[in-house]
């Protein structure tokens, strides 16, 4: 097992939804998975809000990225492939601050 592989990481995403049949059993339905995701994120935000250990943080950004990536098995689409495609997309747009912080985003 190659634990830098994208691919492992799915494939054991993938693994972990048909141990517990997400199929059959509510867990690919994609309105559940974004509640999820976004209990996922106010988690994320405690740890930072509330100066937790580094380590919390991670632990909460493991789950959220394990829960985007089963997303993307429950609506059938690569994750991988719409990734590059953003990053490409992203990379030619310019930034701009924005009270203070930097933006990078489609200005109009």
């Amino acid at each position: 097992m190659n634990r830098d592989s994208y691919q492992e990481m799915l494939d054991a995403v993938q693994a972990f939804h048909d141990k517990h049949d997400f199929k059959n059993k509510g867990g690919e339905e994609l309105t559940y998975r974004m509640t999820l995701m976004a209990e996922e994120l106010g988690e994320m935000a405690a740890c930072i809000s509330k100066g937790k250990p580094k380590e919390e943080l991670a632990e909460e950004t493991a789950d959220l990225f394990i829960l985007l990536m089963g997303t993307a098995i429950s609506a059938g689409f690569d994750l991988n492939e719409s990734f590059w495609a953003k990053m490409d997309k992203i990379m030619k747009r310019d930034s701009r601050m924005v009270d203070g912080r930097i933006r990078v985003s489609e200005f109009r």
